[in-house]
Parts: C-alpha cells; structure tokens; sequence
C-alpha cells in the first residue's frame, strides 16, 4: 500500500503469525454485547496505536522510526476474560498476544494478551483488526490524539 509495508487494511486471525502487538499502545478496552442472541454474548475491543513496521536507524542515526496506525482490534465472542492492570506509572502497552490451544474441549482457542503492566486472558472465536487510517511515518511507538483522531471503536477500515 506504501512506504509503510502494509499489505490491506482488515486482518483477521488467519493472519495471526505474520502480524505482531509488541509495543503498541492500548489507548481504550471495552466489553459489548450483541444484540441477538450470539452465544458467548461478548466482543472484547481495543483502540490501539498498531505499529506497522519498524524503521532500522538511517545511517548516523541512533533511533528507530516507525509506521504506526490506529486500529480497532476485535475479539469475537469472547468469553471466561480475566486480568489484572497495575500498577499504572504509564499508559497500556502490549509486549505479546499468544494464542494457545483451548485448555477442554470446547472449540475457542485461549487467547493471552500481555502487557507492560497488565494482563489479559479469554477465550474467544477469532478476531478482526481495522486499520483505520493510513499509517503515519512518526519518530516514536505511539501517536497523539489529534494524529490519530481521538479514541475509537470504529470497525471501518481505510480505503
């Protein structure tokens, strides 16, 4: 699509070994329930800066720059989510997302989604991940509120 390395604007769980959370920061969660009767009942949701590409250092240069850009990454009927989050001195930063195999024999893999200062496990189907904008060539992991508009749990990629 560009400079940045991006190859669409929709991933799913599919894509799951090609994509990568470490560093991104979560900037909201939040638990929906469907409106029919879905079962298990709940959407995990996260507004998130997803960092693109990493930039090597150009040449006399000590710091990396990087291809971010805001997305809306959703777990679909999510399900048995437990956690913790503290203490908090910064704000939500992924270091990993594992998925692992489902610890029963119901069909939902076990999904681990670890940060800096919190954790997260549940189980879910799968997920979808709206890039919502085109990314932004920045010199840090994160971008401010006005580059990337505000919080937003908008499930529209860009065009």
């Amino acid at each position: 699509m560009s400079d940045s390395g991006l190859s669409k604007a929709v991933w799913t769980d599919a894509d799951f070994a090609t994509m990568g959370w470490h560093d991104c920061r979560v900037h909201a969660v939040s638990v929906v329930e469907y409106e029919d009767d879905t079962v298990p009942a709940t959407r995990l949701l996260l507004d998130l800066d997803y960092i693109v590409r990493w930039v090597d250092p150009a040449p006399r240069q000590k710091h990396f720059t990087f291809w971010v850009a805001p997305s809306t990454l959703v777990f679909e009927q999510a399900w048995d989510i437990t956690g913790e989050i503290g203490p908090l001195y910064d704000c939500l930063e992924i270091s990993d997302l594992n998925r692992l195999d489902p610890p029963d024999d119901r069909p939902y893999p076990r999904w681990h989604l670890a940060g800096h200062t919190f954790d997260l496990k549940f189980r879910a189907r799968g997920f979808r991940q709206y890039v919502r904008t085109a990314p932004q060539h920045v010199d840090r992991q994160v971008l401010t509120m006005t580059e990337r508009g505000g919080l937003s749990f908008a499930e529209q990629a860009f065009a």
